[in-house]
């Protein structure tokens, strides 16, 4: 497969592209980012023939879909498909008094979390400012998973978004400023059940289908691909460690990875050295075998590891390497895998 290769976004309209951009690390995850290498990696995503972007407000604080929006300005809205999300507003607070986990040297603003509908219209409406677009292709309703909000809060939060703040994007879409609609969060859990309620048309999944994860199997992808709904696939490598593999301090879901996780991608890796395949490039590419993935997104800071990620999605891999994986229990024996 190729990075650029366009697939049907389910029964949207739409086409991506089989790696899109995520812009999670150009928000300042984690470490700045200089705003050279920022249009570079852009650059070298386009170059690439990448064409899925994909922000939010709550990467960097609106650093990252600033930063996107600056980049993109260069090159003809029809070409790429573009997605935000809504759910968090943005308030300034005074320069100085910004902490976060995740992000550094962000603007002085900070998270407001409102699932309502006049919440989700602003949200939307401010997006498009920091963009410099007209219109959004796809606009997910962002983390109403317990993973962000805890068990008894996010109960109330996913209550406010089916039932207030999904009315907005619905009257976003049969406006036609937004083209697909949908929920990205980190739980198939709490995206089967918001299927289940309302009429989205795709979910953007961060790190629940990977090579180490497949409970999504079982009821949600099956349930995608009865009602051909797309799924965007982030946090393919888990947070890191299907990229560097079990070393020392690799981290597994924003946290250093524990042994049990350690042992199953080191087996998975003795696997990889057998068949000479990269276990970044086998990663990327097992994801996009389910027939409801048409795109994986995984985001990058810098245009080596770009490149590095457009090489290994175009890796050959054979057969008998997926067939080992399911023969030693290490993916599940109904997983589709790449031909």
């Amino acid at each position: 497969m190729n990075a650029s290769d366009k697939k049907k976004f389910g029964r949207t309209g739409l086409e991506v592209t089989t790696m899109g951009f995520g812009t999670a690390p150009i928000g300042n995850q984690f470490r700045a980012v200089p705003e050279a290498d920022v249009r570079d990696v852009i650059t070298g995503a386009w170059d690439a023939g990448l064409r899925y972007f994909d922000t939010a407000p709550m990467y960097g604080h609106g650093l990252s879909e600033r930063r996107l929006g600056e980049a993109l300005r260069a090159f003809p809205r029809d070409e790429y498909v573009l997605s935000t999300k809504v759910g968090r507003l943005l308030a300034p607070v005074p320069k100085g008094e910004m902490k976060s986990f995740f992000w550094v040297d962000m603007p002085p603003f900070e998270v407001v979390h409102d699932y309502s509908y006049d919440g989700c219209m602003r949200s939307f409406e401010d997006s498009l400012q920091r963009l410099g677009v007209s219109r959004i292709d796809i606009l997910f309703i962002h983390d109403i998973d317990v993973f962000s909000h805890g068990p008894e809060l996010q109960k109330q939060h996913f209550r406010t978004a089916m039932d207030s703040g999904y009315k907005a994007l619905e009257k976003l879409r049969s406006e036609k400023v937004v083209s697909a609609i949908g929920v990205g969060c980190n739980e198939w859990q709490v995206c089967e059940a918001a299927l289940r309620e309302r009429d989205f048309d795709c979910f953007l999944l961060a790190g629940r289908y990977t090579l180490l994860e497949q409970e999504a199997l079982d009821t949600f992808l099956p349930l995608c691909e009865e009602r051909d709904v797309a799924i965007v696939l982030g946090g393919g490598f888990n947070s890191g460690i299907l990229a560097t593999g079990a070393v020392k301090g690799a981290h597994y879901n924003y946290s250093e990875a524990e042994e049990p996780i350690l042992q199953r991608v080191g087996k998975i890796e003795a696997v990889c050295r057998e068949f000479n395949v990269p276990l970044a490039a086998a990663a990327l590419q097992f994801v996009l075998a389910h027939p409801s993935i048409p795109t994986n997104i995984p985001g990058t800071r810098t245009r080596k590891h770009l490149d590095q990620n457009v090489a290994l999605i175009g890796h050959s891999i054979p057969a008998e390497f997926w067939a080992a994986l399911k023969k030693q229990g290490l993916i599940r024996e109904n997983a589709p895998t790449p031909a």
